[in-house]
């Protein structure tokens, strides 16, 4: 009876949580790249899900994975391969991929040319190896192209949620590719970027901090939240106009200057936020920042100087 009872209960835990729920995100795709970082802007567009494409008249459709041409590449989920995916049409040397199917989920995962096209594959096995994406497209950031069957975003179960406790480590996350200690603009000719410089001719005081970021450059979520949005700090709809907040656990902050993956849903610390607005187009000159403004509009400085050294 003992044993039936083991059986019944284990049984019950299958149902609600089935062996897909297991591994609520996708492993590591790309040797070189274990948090699945994605792609932010370069001369041939950005990788964020729903940028851009062929003059605004489209939008992407998947997720570009950062990957060194030659790479290998792993199976992010267990499932059933099929192909090959065609995803240019025109036989060039980056045109090829494979789809899985499976664990819940079903993925397409193009530029890369994997060992065999049918069969079943693990998650976290070799699937093949990245190719050579800079033939094709000379000084692109080289990637896999992720998309889901269903076109759904796969941000979310690309990226992991930072090991291994987030809600433990009260200091806040790199803000802007480029600057892993959150470095605070000094002062130029537009002004100063500490919290409580002048503004508005001695009128007003700074109610936010300006974190240096070069325009284009990929942004990272500083802890784990909510999303909402859009933020319009000008009301102007100038190139810059655009930000999200992200309200967490013990944390409510609006990052202005940016433009975000998305505008709702949760999102966690270390997470591809989205890319930082062309600063330099409408303040030329200015060092280039995301404004970083807490939602009671005490001073996010302290949050932010816990972050140097800690690398997303």
């Amino acid at each position: 009876q003992p044993a039936l009872t083991t059986v019944k209960i284990f049984a019950n835990q299958l149902d609600t949580h089935p062996p897909q729920q297991q591994h609520r995100h996708w492993a590591a795709i790309c040797a070189g790249n274990p948090t699945n970082r994605i792609r932010g802007c370069d001369k041939y567009g950005c990788g964020q899900f729903g940028a851009d494409r062929h003059s605004g008249k489209e939008r992407h459709m998947g997720v570009d994975v950062i990957c060194a041409d030659g790479a290998t590449v792993y199976a992010p989920f267990s499932g059933q391969l099929s192909g090959p995916i065609r995803f240019f049409h025109n036989g060039n040397a980056i045109d090829d991929g494979v789809q899985i199917r499976g664990s819940g989920y079903c993925v397409k995962l193009v530029c890369i040319h994997p060992i065999r096209y049918q069969g079943h594959i693990q998650r976290g096995q070799r699937l093949g190896k990245m190719l050579p994406m800079q033939r094709v497209f000379p000084g692109i950031v080289s990637h896999i192209h992720v998309e889901n069957c269903d076109h759904s975003d796969p941000t979310d179960l690309l990226t992991p949620v930072v090991p291994p406790f987030p809600q433990q480590d009260r200091r806040w996350a790199t803000v802007c590719a480029g600057n892993p200690t959150n470095e605070i603009r000094g002062c130029d000719r537009y002004g100063c970027g500490y919290y409580g410089a002048p503004r508005s001719n001695g009128k007003g005081k700074h109610r936010g901090v300006d974190v240096i970021c070069a325009d284009g450059a990929t942004v990272y979520a500083p802890f784990s939240g909510t999303l909402s949005g859009p933020i319009k700090f000008f009301h102007n709809g100038n190139a810059i106009d655009d930000g999200v907040q992200i309200h967490g656990a013990e944390f409510c902050v609006k990052l202005v200057c940016i433009h975000p993956i998305k505008y709702s849903g949760t999102i966690s610390k270390g997470q591809v936020l989205g890319k930082m607005l062309p600063m330099q187009r409408v303040f030329p000159g200015i060092t280039s920042h995301i404004h970083v403004e807490n939602c009671d509009h005490s001073d996010p400085t302290s949050n932010l100087e816990r972050g140097k050294g800690q690398r997303v």
